[in-house]
């Protein structure tokens, strides 16, 4: 089964819908028909419930079973250690982008696969060598 790293940017398009939800619900079926393994790094659960929760669009119950859903799509997460850690720090450093960002990428590049973000502004950031891992949403 293929591997795909997704950001937060992605999943909270599931929960919200605005432009290009159509394309990152399109990923989520893919990955509940088992065509695709979702992985991620750990913090991934904090980035989403964080940017809904700023989206005032959930009150603290709906934001208590969004929690549970994500937890049962029970997507692969990794924590942030060893190699993985260090690949973080040089994509992060190289980019000039958060740590946060770079855990993304770090992921794609150590399990070789396509990560996928709604994040325009962190794909301009890139270094070209970097972007065969990176794709926009609208390539899913």
């Amino acid at each position: 089964m293929r591997e795909v790293a997704v950001d937060a940017s992605i999943i909270v398009k599931w929960f919200v819908i605005e432009e290009n939800s159509d394309k990152a619900l399109e990923l989520r079926d893919k990955y509940v028909e088992g065509e695709i393994r979702i992985i991620a790094p750990e913090l991934i659960t904090f980035e989403i419930l964080n940017a809904l929760k700023y989206k005032e669009l959930f009150n603290e119950e709906e934001l208590k079973e969004i929690s549970e859903a994500l937890q049962a799509y029970s997507f692969s997460l990794y924590p942030l250690k060893g190699e993985y850690a260090r690949k973080t720090v040089e994509v992060a450093v190289k980019n000039n982008i958060t740590i946060y960002d770079a855990s993304y990428v770090a992921l794609a590049i150590m399990r070789k696969t396509q990560m996928y973000t709604a994040d325009e502004k962190l794909i301009k950031k890139l270094r070209k060598k970097y972007l065969k891992y990176v794709k926009s949403i609208q390539e899913i």
